[in-house]
């Protein structure tokens, strides 16, 4: 029985209340975005994926921003808040979510600045703990360098005595490879009971959260270390160069687990995969490609160079050519984009339709098997299945206060150059002249033709072009000579 069901379960506390100075920022770091979330938001669903029954983020006194961007980011998930007053350390952080973590057994403890930290980390740090009847288990990694990392000092049987600060640690230890990384499965009454006895007599006169381990190991409790193997997955951030640098580690990792998954990248440094992005197997995505939000892509889709994707749903089959730009938009099975189409959100695309180079497109729906293949714009449109719209074509849906409807039915064909002024509807295989200007309601399968007579005035290059070029070339020889 683990301790989930021995008592009330695993919480975890995210340390969260730092304002990050070395960000040189006016945001708290925690905001920061790492692949398009709030840097916060990483640890904090990691820890609920691991099993935590809920997070308690301690936060400063100025933390309603982090509230904010976690309830937009994690929106419904088991999340609390408390505030540390001052910041006097991190064993004065975590004594802060005392009430937070009530109920439970397990304490989880992590930093809201590791990022690449993930669900399986944490839950072979959970395994190892209660495998080995810890009563604490710190998650440690191995440097060439340790310097500015609390070092973890181990006793002769292996178990963990103490973890002391570097700038607090003797020459010897000093000499200690293996590092703390700042994340510690407890159990609740021994943390608090540690924290309860913790002073600040140390370099920085702050409440240590590492002490905590002595005090356990003292008090005659196991102590155990979880060397972790990917030190990289609990990097801390405290600077803008290192949130560059272990944000291309994690599009490294994300880059090579999708293609482990059957998808295709060509010049995979290239291409950006942010948040909880799914790509189908045998898709191809091409240089350059920027796919970002909760982005969906479905099986046998090709998406060439340049193409940014947004919260788009990308159905099986379909294919983006060169420089799609997509928002909140649904594009069907084997349609087609592109080049340099733009699909604004609430667009929709259905199974086969087409949008091809220089078409933009907001609010409107594309039926089956439709064709927008040139120089069009369709703004809150509805449109059938099996529709010709042609080059130049244009729905006016703003009158300067508000939008508009365009009903567009089943099989219409529209000519070059049209415009359609909404609000106004299509009837079924209507056909709309070239040139034309729509004002009012098209009937089913009728012709609807508005232009300007065409006049010819013959002879008029001789009467009146020629003479006129004739004229400006003996002002211009005048000129020069």
């Amino acid at each position: 029985m683990d301790a989930m069901e021995e008592g009330g379960g695993l919480v975890a506390v995210v340390l969260a209340a730092g304002r990050g100075t070395r960000m040189r920022s006016e945001r708290v770091k925690v905001l920061h975005p790492v692949l398009g979330r709030t840097m916060v938001a990483w640890p904090v669903e990691a820890a609920l994926e691991a099993g935590a029954r809920r997070v308690a983020v301690v936060v400063g006194p100025d933390g309603q921003p982090v509230r904010d961007a976690l309830e937009q980011a994690l929106p419904g998930r088991a999340i609390q808040y408390s505030v540390q007053a001052e910041p006097r350390g991190t064993g004065d952080a975590v004594r802060a979510a005392e009430d937070a973590t009530a109920g439970c057994t397990e304490v989880m403890i992590l930093c809201g600045d590791t990022p690449a930290l993930d669900a399986d980390t944490l839950r072979g740090l959970l395994e190892a703990h209660r495998s080995n009847g810890a009563a604490l288990t710190v998650l440690s990694f191995t440097l060439a360098d340790p310097t500015g990392y609390g070092r973890i000092v181990r006793g002769a049987d292996g178990a963990v005595q103490r973890i002391v600060e570097h700038r607090d640690a003797s020459e010897t230890e000093r000499g200690i490879d293996e590092v703390n990384a700042g994340i510690y499965v407890v159990e609740r009454g021994l943390l608090l009971d540690a924290l309860s006895r913790i002073g600040s007599d140390n370099a920085q006169g702050e409440v240590y959260l590492t002490d905590v381990v002595e005090l356990t190991s003292q008090a005659g409790h196991r102590v155990m270390a979880h060397r972790l193997g990917e030190p990289w997955r609990v990097s801390g951030i405290n600077t803008r160069a290192q949130l560059a640098e272990l944000e291309e580690a994690m599009l490294v990792d994300r880059r090579r687990r999708l293609m482990e998954s059957g998808v295709t990248l060509q010049a995979p440094h290239s291409i950006r995969v942010e948040g909880p992005v799914e790509v189908g197997r045998d898709t191809v995505i091409g240089p350059g490609v920027q796919l970002l939000g909760s982005t969906r892509i479905g099986a046998h889709v090709r998406i060439e160079a340049g193409c940014v994707l947004r919260d788009v749903l990308i159905d099986d089959g379909a294919h983006l050519l060169p420089y799609v730009v997509a928002e909140n938009a649904h594009v069907g099975p084997r349609a087609t984009a592109g080049p340099f189409t733009h699909l604004r959100p609430g667009t929709v695309m259905g199974a086969a339709a087409k949008a091809g180079n220089f078409v933009e497109m907001k609010n409107t729906v594309l039926g089956e098997g439709t064709k927008v293949n040139h120089l069009s714009y369709l703004g809150d449109c509805a449109v059938g299945h099996g529709v010709n719209v042609g080059a130049g074509t244009i729905t006016c849906n703003y009158d300067g206060v508000d939008k508009h409807r365009t009903i567009i039915e089943d099989e219409v064909f529209i000519g070059s150059d049209t415009q359609l002024v909404a609000p106004v509807r299509l009837g079924r295989r209507a056909t709309v002249a070239a040139g034309t200007t729509v004002t009012r309601d098209v009937p089913e399968g009728a012709l609807v033709l508005s232009r300007v007579a065409q006049t010819v005035h013959e002879g008029y290059d001789e009467r009146h072009r020629r003479p006129r070029e004739a004229a400006k070339r003996a002002k211009s020889r005048s000129d020069q000579g």
